[in-house]
């Protein structure tokens, strides 16, 4: 236990106390993002196909699906499904956005501790003003890491939910 404790846990302190207060904002972003592109995923996996079972079980049941009013309902459903699919999207691309600025505001934070290091013990100290500079750079590329994992994903989940919708869309239409 303690083996674990000092090489998972102490680097991981380490990490958050060279880089401020700034990255525990970037942790509860970055994993209300990746809880977010989670459930997208679980979504389109395990439950987008149940409904589109029921939207295709509901048309079929229609003695009508050639009328304007048939199509009407047709359309409300595929869009139904295309309201389901994109749930969360805007949020994640929200999210992402966010993470860079926590980690510019990181920078800023960490260059006012350079300034009242340099303020206090002028600029023959490199030892204090490293701290300050660490608490300006790891917040920065910590910020920007985050934002980028989930970039590859948020474009997966763009293109899988217009796929989707169009799928239903089709298989709506020919039956």
């Amino acid at each position: 236990m303690i083996f674990l404790y000092e090489t998972l846990f102490v680097p991981i302190r380490d990490f958050f106390e060279a880089g401020g207060d700034v990255l525990f904002g970037i942790l509860f972003v970055t994993i209300l993002m990746w809880t977010l592109i989670i459930e997208r995923v679980w979504f389109y996996y395990f439950v987008l196909p149940g409904r589109v079972r029921q939207a295709r079980t509901e048309w079929e049941a229609r003695p009508d699906t050639f009328s304007w009013f048939a199509r009407q309902v047709r359309q409300q459903m595929v869009s139904e499904i295309g309201v389901e699919c994109r749930h969360y999207l805007q949020i994640i691309k929200a999210l992402m956005a966010i993470l860079p600025l926590l980690g510019l505001l990181g920078t800023v934070t960490g260059m006012i501790s350079v300034f009242d290091v340099m303020a206090f013990a002028g600029t023959g100290n490199a030892r204090l003003m490293a701290a300050g500079v660490s608490k300006a750079t790891i917040p920065t590329m910590s910020g920007l890491v985050a934002a980028l994992s989930g970039l590859y994903f948020v474009a997966w989940l763009e293109q899988k939910s217009t796929r989707e919708v169009q799928k239903i869309e089709d298989e709506l239409a020919h039956n």
